[in-house]
């Protein structure tokens, strides 16, 4: 875990990275969960039979769906004391590599890129590698953005 006592101690860390322990289960449930709720039912991620015939041997989960995922891969990664509220402030770049098959484990690793104080606070920007078990290559690489506001 990388931990700073406030949000402008996030520039002493610069550049460091910590990878979660924990591996999170993506599995055709989770997919299918997804498709419905944001209605992309296309076959090469809900149709089992259909997918291993396919490109990639198997269902694959929605690229979206990986991106979704980064709060929960990256919980307790950046700990940030001396906040009153934390902001998903959006995203620089995403880049998917490598498709997450149904049944493959993912998780994350989180390395601190920028730190710039603001009116409200600070605007800190991390890269997001997602990676999947087993495999050299990531399933996707996200610069991300938070906006943290002091207490």
């Amino acid at each position: 875990m990388i931990a700073v006592p406030t949000p402008g101690a996030l520039v002493d860390v610069l550049g460091r990275s910590v990878t979660s322990e924990h591996w999170f289960d993506v599995d055709q449930a989770r997919i299918d969960a997804f498709a419905d709720t944001t209605d992309d039912h296309q076959w090469i991620h809900v149709d089992p039979v259909r997918a291993a015939a396919g490109p990639f041997g198997a269902t694959v989960a929605h690229g979206y769906l990986t991106l979704s995922l980064i709060p929960a891969l990256t919980d307790g990664l950046v700990e940030v004391g001396g906040t009153g509220l934390v902001v998903n402030y959006g995203l620089d770049r995403v880049r998917f590599l490598q498709p997450v098959t149904a049944g493959s484990r993912i998780r994350a690793t989180t390395t601190v890129r920028t730190a710039e104080p603001t009116p409200q606070g600070v605007r800190a920007g991390f890269t997001i590698t997602v990676e999947i078990e087993g495999e050299t290559k990531p399933a996707l690489i996200a610069e991300t953005v938070v906006l943290y506001f002091t207490a």
